[in-house]
């Protein structure tokens, strides 16, 4: 768990060595406590990738909240991101994205870890030191890691770390099963980072994708998707001039879906204006937000 944007999924898909969860530059981008399962010799580590927690306000992002510390609830062991990077530039950002959560961390009594991520970014290390430091201050007996997720430096030792302090017991799954996610919310997730990456700054924040039909035939999977937003004006902002945007957001999504699926895929992309969507409690059950995967 941790703030927004912390690399919590690019450490994910690391540690698995396969994509399992999608990633954007955007804060926010999961929205779904997504599973994520590691197995090797020594041990089997289920990770439970969560949204950012955060103190933003709205339905919806209550709802990404609760996911969070329910995941929480569940786990044996707590790993806590950060993004090292940005603290180092900006310390007083710490304050803010650590306030909610000391009260709850500074009472655990299971095992915490802290993962400093983004070393990669800083250059010199030692500037890692002042906030190193301080999140020592912060959570007295903490064992802290300074990592980079993209290029996986750091991640054996936390790993062989996490180890060390997992309950012994009989696995859960196979030990060559990655996740417990389904393919449809896959897909979904698919076409959403494809959204995001495609549009950048131009997408709405508020934009969600539902699998509306799935059809597999030999060597072809027909998927049509629903592209929801929540104003008039943004829904020619995701189709673009002349359909430009959704053509080539189609085009990316279908190429990652069929290497997924190992079958060709016929990808119809439809885009639908739900006025204020992320207020009601109703359609975001029915989009499966903050659910577990």
């Amino acid at each position: 768990m941790g703030p927004p944007n912390a690399g919590k999924s690019t450490f994910l898909n690391s540690c698995l060595g396969q994509k399992v969860a999608i990633v954007t530059p955007r804060p926010q981008t999961t929205r779904n406590q997504i599973t994520g399962i590691l197995s090797d010799r020594e041990a089997q580590i289920i990770f439970m990738d969560t949204p950012g927690v955060h103190q933003q306000h709205g339905k919806m992002n209550r709802l990404l909240l609760q996911a969070a510390w329910q995941a929480m609830e569940q786990a044996d062991l707590l790993l806590l991101i950060l993004d090292g990077d940005m603290y180092a530039r900006r310390p007083d950002f710490l304050d803010n994205d650590l306030k909610p959560l000391l009260p709850s961390l500074r009472s655990e009594k299971r095992p915490l870890f802290l993962a400093v991520n983004k070393a990669d970014l800083l250059g010199d290390k030692s500037r890692l030191l002042p906030l190193l430091e301080k999140l020592n201050a912060q959570l007295p007996g903490v064992e802290i890691f300074p990592v980079s997720a993209l290029l996986k430096d750091g991640l054996p030792e936390l790993l062989a770390g996490l180890k060390t302090r997992l309950p012994e017991r009989e696995a859960q799954f196979p030990e060559d099963q990655l996740s417990t996610l389904s393919l449809r919310f896959m897909a979904a997730e698919i076409i959403r980072e494809k959204l995001f990456l495609g549009l950048r700054q131009e997408l709405p924040y508020f934009t969600a994708v539902d699998i509306e039909s799935w059809q597999e035939d030999p060597g072809l999977t027909r998927i049509s998707a629903i592209i929801y937003v929540g104003r008039e004006s943004h829904k020619g902002m995701v189709i673009g001039q002349g359909g430009k945007n959704l053509k080539i957001v189609g085009q990316s999504a279908r190429q990652e879906l069929a290497a997924l699926l190992q079958s060709k895929v016929h990808l119809e992309l439809w885009v639908k204006v739900r006025e204020n969507w992320p207020e009601d409690p109703a359609f975001l059950h029915q989009l499966g937000l903050g659910q577990s995967w």
